[in-house]
């Protein structure tokens, strides 16, 4: 059996309420199973988001090193109007 220690904490109403509920639904089978489950949500969500800005601050970190020159807004515009129009033209060609 795990080591367990005994804490004290105060919910919102609402909180209080969505941990009876699903106690009586059947979901858990008490506050601490279900406190338990939130927390290791918790951990689970917060990893991710940590790898998530990782990865967005190494691909910034890239970004910013790349020797390439910048792409003017007008470029980036035109572009996207190449890819928008292409898009269109296969969509109209696919429907007969």
């Amino acid at each position: 059996m795990r080591k367990v220690e005994e804490i004290s904490i105060l919910l919102a109403p609402d909180l209080l309420r969505a941990v009876r509920e699903s106690i009586a639904a059947g979901e858990f089978a008490s506050p601490s199973e279900a406190l338990g489950d939130a927390v290791r949500v918790w951990r689970r969500q917060r990893a991710e988001d940590a790898e998530r800005l990782a990865s967005a601050r190494e691909r910034i970190r890239r970004s910013l090193e790349d020797p390439r020159s910048d792409v003017s807004m007008d470029e980036v515009e035109a572009r996207l109007l190449e890819l928008h129009a292409g898009t269109e033209a296969r969509l109209a060609s696919s429907r007969g």
